[in-house]
């Protein structure tokens, strides 16, 4: 069974950095990440309308890459969440979760019994296809399957230091874009009300023991934030990295052609 060292870097207080991909599902983009230093995937299927099948096929190239797969599902429900860790990714980010009671149901289905509820399923991708004893590879699933909790609503800030509590969730992901469509001030990410809700997360991570994530979309995001304490953090958006990247080089080309 393979391990994640995303988890076991976390474990040890580490930072741990990666992409997270939205849009260009392509059979390079693993090996193109990981030569670029990162050390996960998050494959995005909230927003972008990523299959199972895809998915499957992307968690397959990481193989070989110590590169570890993960997968935002759409919502904290089983049969996303099951069939996303059953097709290999090795842990799940789950939008909009607002109570302890949902985050305790949110891993209760990435665990089997009597820990949870998962359904069992051995020698298929998720274990590499591979036989041994079947206590042997739970214990390793349940040791290695990385939990984020996305905390982007009012009623999951104002639940946070429960949601953090919570045995499982390993780290809370500030979803800042909705996190202040929530609080009313849409996009105001310098906001008193924002930076309060985002010491909060911290506050609360720091009190359970848990890791605080982020997606920083530019350098100064990037800075500022590993700067405040997150340590699992994505870079950028593939879309506008290439779209800004692409934009750069054909202004040159322009203005080289004058």
């Amino acid at each position: 069974m393979r391990d994640n060292p995303v988890k076991q870097a976390l474990q040890a207080g580490r930072h741990v950095f990666g992409a997270m991909v939205f849009e260009f599902f392509s059979p390079g983009l693993p090996q193109l990440c990981r030569n670029a230093g990162a050390e996960f995937i998050l494959y995005d299927m909230e927003h972008t309308g990523l299959s199972f099948e895809t998915l499957k096929v992307q968690c397959a190239l990481c193989r070989g890459l110590n590169l570890v797969p993960m997968a935002r599902v759409p919502r904290g429900e089983y049969h996303f969440l099951a069939r996303a860790l059953d097709v290999g990714a090795l842990g799940v980010m789950v939008p909009m979760v607002g109570t302890r009671e949902e985050a305790e149901r949110i891993v209760a289905c990435t665990r089997y019994p009597p820990h949870g509820r998962r359904g069992a399923a051995f020698g298929f991708a998720h274990d590499d296809y591979e036989g041994g004893e079947v206590a042997a590879k739970i214990s390793a699933l349940h040791e290695r399957t990385l939990v984020i909790a996305q905390i982007e609503t009012s009623e999951g800030l104002a639940n946070v230091e429960a949601i953090a509590a919570v045995p499982g969730v390993d780290a809370l992901w500030i979803g800042h874009f909705d996190l202040t469509n929530f609080l009313g001030i849409p996009g105001e990410f310098r906001h008193p009300k924002y930076l309060a809700a985002v010491d909060r997360v911290l506050a609360a991570c720091a009190a359970s023991g848990k890791t605080p994530a982020f997606l920083a979309t530019d350098d100064a995001w990037a800075r500022d934030y590993a700067a405040k304490g997150f340590r699992l953090m994505a870079y950028g958006i593939d879309p506008s990295l290439y779209q800004e990247a692409l934009r750069h080089g054909l202004d040159i080309l322009r203005g080289a052609a004058r």
